[in-house]
């Protein structure tokens, strides 16, 4: 078997957000589905696929590892983590897909079998930016609950754009005024009413903060008893994390801005964090996140996937985490799956908050070809270029849970 071509797909379902699906196609006409659709799908990623493609056809899909290392190596000079890691997860996640098929067993069987029955989610209520209140945020929180989900996320700190300030990103670190912070101890206070002591309640602060501000902010909000206190600074910087890791009781997780395990070594080594976040679709695929997920389970650290985007990311996500033993939960937004049920067939499994397995092979779903037609974008239209989420009308909807139907 050889790969022939690899094609990209990019849709937009959901106003202002762009997906890229690529797929991965052979002369045995089996094809295997791939994602790396990031907040913006911007035409270098569509046209870096076109760029890598004389690296991956004419090989033989089933040599995943090989096509994984090639890749990364020839494109050293650009650093394989970010841009490169993107390219390959989308490729790595199709090809994981084409094995599945071929030998007729789920992906996850691949990877060792499932470690348990069905992979647990949490999702999102808005966030205070978002600008709704606070009881559109209790309402969306039960509704939650209602739908089965036992875990929500949630942006409690209002940011430049929501006080009223122009923000041109000249700076782009943020100290957390005292008013901010009452604000997000009231926003956080009203939801752990809402949602009762035991519920499981994760905050993120968007890697905006300052060091400072950080540390308030976390002290601030520690009587919550937060699952975690996502990114509060800027990830470069592992002796900012240290020194919030130093001053803070809450539990700390990073991941979604870091790529491949390279990015993860010392964060693991020094445990800096209690819980990562890679994202499939961006830290270098399949086979990527298994080996980070590895690395952190020697240091008796959670792993969470980050899956905030589209269907097939998180598919693969699932795939992974059902076989990772080191998992705490795979992020969803669920309010957007009902969108999903128009691009992928059959929709996932998804029943009192978590996803179990349809033991199709693959990644067990499939694209739906009309839908790829009816909601085709041009990756250089306005629309598919960079701030959506800072359209509120776009973000609110696409985020509400009370928006559902």
């Amino acid at each position: 078997m050889k790969i022939t071509d690899i094609k990209t797909h990019v849709v937009m379902p959901i106003p202002g957000l762009a997906w890229l699906f690529v797929e991965v196609e052979t002369d045995e006409g089996v094809s295997g589905l791939g994602e790396c659709t990031d907040y913006a799908v911007n035409s270098h990623l569509v046209r870096g696929i076109e760029a890598i493609k004389p690296l991956v056809v004419g090989s033989d899909p089933k040599n995943i590892e090989e096509i994984w290392q090639r890749i990364f190596h020839v494109n050293s000079d650009l650093n394989g983590r970010g841009y490169i890691s993107h390219l390959i997860s989308a490729i790595d996640i199709a090809l994981w897909d084409i094995k599945g098929k071929v030998l007729g067993v789920p992906v996850y069987d691949l990877l060792g079998g499932a470690v348990r029955e069905s992979v647990p989610l949490y999702t999102h209520v808005r966030d205070i930016s978002a600008g709704q209140g606070i009881e559109t945020m209790q309402e969306e929180a039960r509704l939650t609950m209602a739908a089965g989900y036992q875990a929500i996320k949630t942006d409690p700190f209002p940011n430049r754009r929501t006080m009223g300030e122009t923000f041109y990103g000249a700076n782009m670190v943020e100290r957390m005024e005292p008013k901010a912070i009452a604000e997000a101890v009231e926003w956080m206070e009203a939801l752990r009413e809402t949602v009762g002591p035991d519920y499981e309640i994760l905050v993120d602060a968007h890697a905006r903060m300052d060091v400072a501000s950080a540390i308030k902010a976390a002290n601030a909000i520690e009587h919550i008893d937060l699952v975690w206190f996502e990114e509060p600074t800027h990830v470069e910087n592992h002796n900012a994390l240290r020194q919030i890791r130093e001053n803070t009781n809450v539990p700390l997780c990073v991941g979604e801005r870091h790529f491949t395990r390279w990015d993860y070594d010392e964060i693991l080594r020094d445990r800096l964090v209690d819980f990562i976040m890679p994202d499939i679709a961006w830290c270098g695929g399949i086979s990527e996140i298994r080996r980070i997920a590895s690395m952190a389970e020697i240091q008796y650290i959670n792993v969470s996937p980050h899956d905030a985007l589209g269907p097939v990311a998180i598919a693969a996500s699932f795939q992974a985490s059902i076989a990772i033993p080191n998992l705490y939960r795979e992020e969803c937004l669920h309010t957007w799956f009902e969108t999903f049920e128009k691009i992928i067939t059959p929709m996932f499994d998804v029943r009192d908050g978590s996803i179990f397995p349809n033991g199709r092979p693959g990644l067990g779903i499939e694209l739906i070809p009309e839908a790829l037609e009816e909601f085709a974008v041009d990756v250089d239209s306005p629309e598919a270029q960079p701030g959506w989420w800072n359209n509120e009308n776009k973000a609110t909807g696409a985020w509400a849970t009370s928006d559902r139907k």
